[in-house]
């Protein structure tokens, strides 16, 4: 605030709006007050208007948080899925590879199977984050991983 010292130094104008909004600040502030008691007074703590404003506002903020813990969470799967994808199929190259020079019959079906269940388990994950996409954008030519990072890949 101005002070009376300063407010003489001031153009006259200036000096009287400062005033009439000092008063008006001061106005605002006890309206805040009495509304803050008649309140207090009229509703209990769980229905209190103020208070149940102030609880959607926080609310709202933790869903924000909540939402990008999800995102991050989402993007974290996909990269643990991708690793263990690359992995896995880099370790049947080399089983491969090892039993065909060491001359010991291939891979059995039954782990054809298993590996053919992750990959279906997989595609199945990507189906279901392709489907949380918007409808109308052309999604089966986008990488997951981009899908994942976009800046609201849900709604």
């Amino acid at each position: 605030m101005v002070d009376r010292g300063q407010n003489e130094l001031l153009h006259p104008v200036i000096s009287d709006l400062m005033v009439v909004l000092s008063k008006a600040n001061n106005d605002l502030t006890n309206v805040q007050h009495r509304l803050q008691i008649d309140f207090q007074q009229s509703y209990p703590d769980h229905v209190n208007p103020c208070k149940l404003v102030a609880r959607v506002k926080k609310i709202q903020e933790e869903l924000e948080a909540l939402k990008e813990l999800s995102r991050e969470l989402l993007a974290e799967k996909q990269d643990l899925i991708d690793k263990a994808r690359a992995s896995l199929v880099g370790q049947k190259v080399s089983l491969q590879r090892l039993l065909a020079s060491s001359g010991l019959p291939p891979i059995s079906e039954s782990d054809e199977g298993a590996f053919a269940n992750l990959n279906k388990i997989i595609s199945e994950w990507t189906s279901q984050v392709r489907a949380k996409k918007k409808d109308g954008e052309d999604s089966d030519s986008e990488d997951i991983n981009k899908m994942l990072f976009s800046p609201s890949p849900f709604h």
